[in-house]
């Protein structure tokens, strides 16, 4: 059931875009700035096709990109993990449909408060899952230090799980708060903890090649 959760909710993307499509006005609000206000439109077909075909093509190159890893081996060592993290993704994307319809069709969507919250759980569902993940060449903090040794590997993704989980509540909670710099302050976390975990597989790779 897992494995189909995420071709159910594209379309069910697919199917609102159907069912709104004659509703949906010449100009359809589809990007907010940091404030919140609309800086991006589209067209009608555009508004309605877009994200549930971005869905779509992400949910097929995550299902396919672990067929061509030369280290494929190590997939079913966190497939469940794997799974939930495509579950998610795809999730956050049809949220972002469903909320481009709803802007569409009239409705006062604040997705200034809306969207932190959103991107912010996604980033706790990764920082809980990397600590799982196993050695590959596509998902997880991949630089030349993890590739090159599983035990840094290892150390940094349980480094990296922990900071990208206390990212991401940060950016839930700068929705709490009106002022843009919240949301940058959230912003700036994720970018923190990226840089952070970057920076200590190289220290974590000095540490264990020198033994």
């Amino acid at each position: 059931m897992r494995k189909w959760y995420p071709a159910a909710l594209i379309a069910m993307a697919f199917g609102a875009s159907a069912a709104v499509y004659t509703r949906l006005p010449a100009r359809v609000p589809i990007h907010w700035d940091l404030h919140g206000h609309v800086d991006g439109w589209a067209g009608p077909l555009r508004a309605a096709l877009l994200l549930p075909l971005l869905s779509l093509g992400v949910w097929l190159l995550l299902v396919a990109l672990p067929r061509i890893d030369p280290r494929k081996e190590n997939y079913a060592k966190f497939l469940g993990s794997y799974d939930l993290v495509i579950a998610a993704t795809i999730t956050l994307l049809v949220a972002v449909h469903m909320m481009v319809l709803a802007a569409g069709l009239g409705v006062s969507v604040p997705v200034a408060r809306v969207a932190p919250v959103a991107i912010g759980a996604l980033m706790v569902v990764l920082g809980n899952v990397l600590p799982r993940a196993r050695p590959n060449w596509w998902f997880g903090i991949r630089t030349p230090w993890t590739l090159s040794n599983d035990r840094v590997w290892e150390r940094t993704h349980r480094v990296g799980g922990y900071l990208m989980t206390l990212s991401g509540v940060v950016l839930i909670l700068s929705a709490l708060f009106a002022a843009p710099v919240a949301r940058m302050a959230g912003i700036g976390a994720v970018l923190v903890a990226s840089l952070v975990s970057y920076i200590y597989s190289y220290f974590a790779w000095k540490q264990e090649t020198s033994r």
